[in-house]
């Protein structure tokens, strides 16, 4: 009881206790319930429609594409630029198809699977071409082939899971193109649908006939607007607001963006480095000239071109040096060169020149045996029952559990390769010189090769050509030079004063770059500014970033943020906003000067009497807006006008244009040679229908509410 009363005694007590800790409690899963929301933000590429993309679904989309480039290509990898392309394709087909998708199922439309099918056995769609299931024979796609292969590969998963891993390659593949396939009819019904909305008329057909058809000459009277001086142009705020709130829409924008004052530094090599440089190259060249196999003097010389020791096209060359291949005799080098657009010192010694076929077709069968010896000894044995009857083929090719089927061979399939082996180099010179008809064994490292060549096609000059290519780089030390000299500019110049002032003592220029977008993929199209867009778009107004190491690692940046632009309309007091606004208004008020200078005109003498020029022009139609020459712009107003004036008479008051104002005569009027279809033009007016409604794909954008967060992860 004691205890009790105790705790009655301090009951307020208690209670404020229990209370904070209650709140403590509450608190500390508010915060964590805060911090799992921030960190799945943190994860968020975008948002469309209110669904959520993460990093890791974008990046498997990215990785799937990917895959399909290095089907396609045979490439491994890409450069900084080429992935961005890939990630922008990547998320513009993501948008569409899921914005289309959306639409599409508010009115039932859907691809089934004999719509798919149809086209498959079809045969004929563009993307189907791009497959391995091609028939060479009708050049169409084949679907018993993709029928065959896909069977295959469902076998070889239980029976035989090493040949159903490589074979997954083109599983993956297939799925990828079936799947974009099905976006591709999907887009084409929305688009069909939408555009079946949009009809035309016996009367719109007649009339896009006549605007067409009918055209006039006039003699023209042209005061350009820049004969009235703009400090004679008396321009009010009120006539700024006016104006603005006119041209308002012109200044919408969908996504926000930013200003930026920038100092960047390319570090170069100095005099000391090419001196170097040029030195050490040279006396590569000088081996190089010598050398019985170059390619290792030319992978010790760091080119930038492998040497593959096989015949390529001219194709597979740097462009500079593609130039100079012809006047490079066969058997000699060339001298060490500089080349200033890619700052790179060049030599090319060219080992033959031959005219080679660009395609050959052959079969193959690959000898082996428990030794090298044993392989030799069945390869000698194969080709002498295939001297004696060369119809055996096949029959030896099952024999030693192959197919010995022919395939085709490009010259484009292997030139791009970065290094080939020396088994590789015997197997490629022999496909490109074995005359066809023949059959040929080949000794390998790991056993014989039975080489039965059967035709050779498109026969083009083919090169083997060493190259000696590198850049012309910077030292560790002039690239610590420069990065100290900058690294102290920046540490001075915490403020944009500082920067400008100090920029200039130092050499440096301060550049302004306006609009810079989240959906971009760097800086001032410098390499390598992923981490410096990220800052651009976290930082405050007047704020000084850190210094950025970037470019292809010879790039030093500084930048400041000047302003914000947010999502939605410009206001008038942007720079840009209102000097566009204020060279409107001031059209407008010289317009007014002009038209005021041509009161009570009836004719174009009157008109030169009042000051303008005279000029002539012919075949003026109400379709296309006539081009003044005396002011290099194009005007719709005056085109619209000259339709409206009979042939012989005058324009009642002068035409405010683009460029000036005009007052014209209409001195002939005549139509075009030609009868009217009304199916022709009745289709034409429905196509240009279709053309204004296809960009439908912009409005379902604005709609989407789509949230763009992809440049914090690339």
């Amino acid at each position: 009881m004691a205890a009790l009363g105790k705790i009655r005694n301090h009951g307020a007590l208690l209670v404020g206790i229990i209370g904070l800790g209650l709140f403590a409690f509450i608190a500390e899963e508010a915060f964590r319930s805060c911090e799992s929301t921030k960190n799945t933000e943190r994860q968020q590429v975008a948002e469309v429609l209110g669904q959520k993309i993460s990093y890791q679904e974008f990046q498997e989309m990215v990785d799937e594409y990917l895959d399909v480039i290095k089907m396609q290509q045979g490439r491994e990898n890409l450069g900084e630029d080429e992935l961005n392309q890939v990630r922008d394709m990547v998320w513009n087909q993501y948008i569409q198809t899921l914005l289309i998708s959306e639409e599409a199922k508010k009115v039932g439309l859907r691809v089934t699977d004999d719509e798919i099918r149809n086209v498959l056995n079809e045969g004929t769609n563009q993307m189907l071409l791009q497959t391995p299931f091609v028939n060479q024979q009708t050049g169409r796609f084949d679907a018993n082939q993709l029928k065959q292969f896909l069977s295959e590969y469902k076998k070889a998963q239980t029976s035989n899971p090493q040949a159903a891993e490589q074979m997954r390659v083109i599983y993956n593949y297939w799925n990828f193109m079936e799947k974009t396939l099905r976006q591709q009819l999907l887009t084409q019904k929305y688009q069909a649908l939408l555009g079946s909305a949009f009809l035309s008329n016996k009367v719109e057909a007649q009339q896009a006939y006549t605007e067409e058809n009918s055209e006039a000459s006039v003699q023209l009277a042209v005061l350009p607007y820049s004969t009235v001086n703009d400090k004679d142009v008396k321009v009010e705020d009120s006539d700024l607001k006016a104006k603005y709130d006119e041209l308002k829409a012109r200044y919408k924008q969908m996504e926000e963006s930013r200003d930026i004052k920038y100092v960047s530094v390319k570090v170069s090599a100095s005099a000391a480095d090419r001196a170097a440089l040029n030195k050490r190259t040279q006396d590569y060249v000088s081996q190089l000239a010598t050398a019985e196999d170059p390619s290792e003097i030319v992978r010790k010389s760091g080119s930038n071109v492998p040497y593959l020791g096989v015949p390529v096209l001219k194709s597979a060359f740097p462009y500079d040096v593609q130039q100079q291949l012809d006047s490079v005799a066969v058997g000699s080098t060339s001298a060490l060169k500089e080349n200033t657009q890619d700052n790179t010192l060049n030599a090319i010694r060219l080992i033959s020149k031959q005219e080679l076929p660009d395609s050959v077709e052959f079969a193959a069968i690959q000898v082996g045996g428990e030794t090298v010896e044993a392989a030799h000894t069945r390869a000698d044995s194969i080709m002498k029952a295939l001297n004696a009857d060369p119809a055996q083929w096949e029959a030896i090719a099952k024999k030693y559990g192959q197919t010995g089927e022919k395939q085709w061979i490009t010259t484009a399939q292997y030139q791009g390769a970065t290094s080939v082996g020396a088994d590789q180099k015997d197997y490629l010179n022999a496909l490109n010189t074995i005359p066809a008809g023949e059959i040929r064994k080949l000794t390998l490292s790991t056993g014989d090769l039975i080489i039965n060549v059967t035709d050779r096609k498109a026969f083009k000059t083919k090169y083997v050509a060493a190259v000696i290519k590198v850049n012309i780089d910077f030292s560790k030390q002039t690239y610590s030079q420069a990065y100290n000299k900058f690294s102290q500019f920046v540490s001075e110049s915490r403020d944009l004063a500082a920067i400008e002032k100090n920029a200039k003592k130092n050499g440096y220029q301060v550049m302004d770059l306006t609009d810079v977008m989240s959906s971009q993929h760097n800086v001032a199209r410098i390499h390598g500014t992923h981490e410096a867009l990220k800052w651009v778009f976290e930082a405050k107004e007047n704020e000084v970033s850190p210094l950025y190491e970037c470019g292809d690692n010879d790039n030093l940046l500084v930048m400041v943020l000047t302003k914000i632009h947010q999502k939605g309309y410009r206001d008038l007091n942007d720079p840009l906003v209102k000097e566009n606004v204020r060279q409107e208004v001031l059209k407008d008020k010289k317009a007014e000067k002009l038209i005021a200078k041509l009161q009570g005109v009836k004719t174009v003498a009157e008109a030169k009497a009042k000051g303008a020029q005279l000029t002539s022009l012919n075949q003026v139609t109400f379709a296309a807006p006539a081009f003044v020459q005396l002011t290099s712009t194009s005007e719709p107003a005056l085109s619209g006008a000259i339709a409206a004036v009979k042939q012989g008479a005058s324009v009642a008051k002068p035409v405010k244009g683009n460029g000036g104002v005009y007052f014209f005569t209409v001195t002939s009027k005549k139509n075009r040679p030609g009868k009217f279809d009304e199916k022709v033009y009745e289709e034409k007016m429905e196509q240009r229908s279709r053309q204004i409604a296809s960009g439908f794909m912009q409005g379902l954008y604005e709609k989407a509410n789509v949230k763009d967060n992809r440049y914090m992860f690339f």
